[in-house]
């Protein structure tokens, strides 16, 4: 990975094309060689550049990687040059993935991530563990928002604190549960707003 982390920023998975992906490669590698070894003197340098063709085709899929952190998602490619793609998880609007016959078989599939940015969607082909990425990056979703959720109570309940000399772990901790009340569909947006107004008045 050459993309740089953010400050308290964890890599949660990383993963890449399958490895059927090299299956035609492969193919053509072998193919020449065997063709190599029929047409004289040119077959060695057909050999020498099959070899290079097939590095290159390794070092290309190692170095086309997904990464799933605790703040993003980045796209990763490039053997000679890098180019890198992020979509931040609070951006990303769906998560999507289908696989074919052969695809649940071996275990590859593709990935689509609609995102609220203005390239709309990214779509990642080939993809190893598809059903992986697609959930930790729904789950990554859950917990970015969460610890936005605690965050900003915290600094609310702290800001209420020193002005008013309230004990601000309380104050945070009511307004947290408060909130995981409403998630839950347990309080109405009317008995939120009233819940939460009564706890920073109290």
């Amino acid at each position: 990975m050459k993309t740089q982390l953010k400050a308290d920023e964890k890599i949660i998975l990383t993963t890449r094309p399958h490895w059927f992906s090299m299956i035609i490669p492969a193919v053509i590698t072998i193919a020449g060689f065997i063709a190599g070894l029929y047409i004289g003197d040119f077959g060695i340098i057909l050999m020498l550049i099959l070899i290079c063709y097939m590095l290159y085709k390794i070092a290309e899929r190692n170095n086309n990687i997904w990464i799933v952190t605790s703040l993003r998602v980045i796209d990763e490619i490039g053997v000679f040059s890098h180019d890198s793609k992020e979509s931040p998880l609070d951006k990303i609007n769906n998560v999507s993935y289908s696989q074919s016959f052969w695809g649940k078989i071996f275990g590859y599939g593709d990935i689509q991530i609609q995102t609220a940015a203005e390239t709309g969607s990214t779509s990642y082909y080939n993809v190893s563990r598809p059903k992986l990425l697609k959930d930790t990056i729904t789950q990554m979703q859950e917990e970015y928002k969460n610890n936005q959720i605690k965050r900003q109570a915290t600094e609310l309940a702290n800001a209420i604190a020193s002005e008013r000399g309230k004990n601000k772990n309380d104050l945070a901790s009511d307004l947290e549960k408060l909130h995981e009340l409403k998630l839950k569909g347990i309080l109405t947006e009317e008995e939120y707003i009233n819940q939460k107004a009564r706890i920073l008045n109290r």
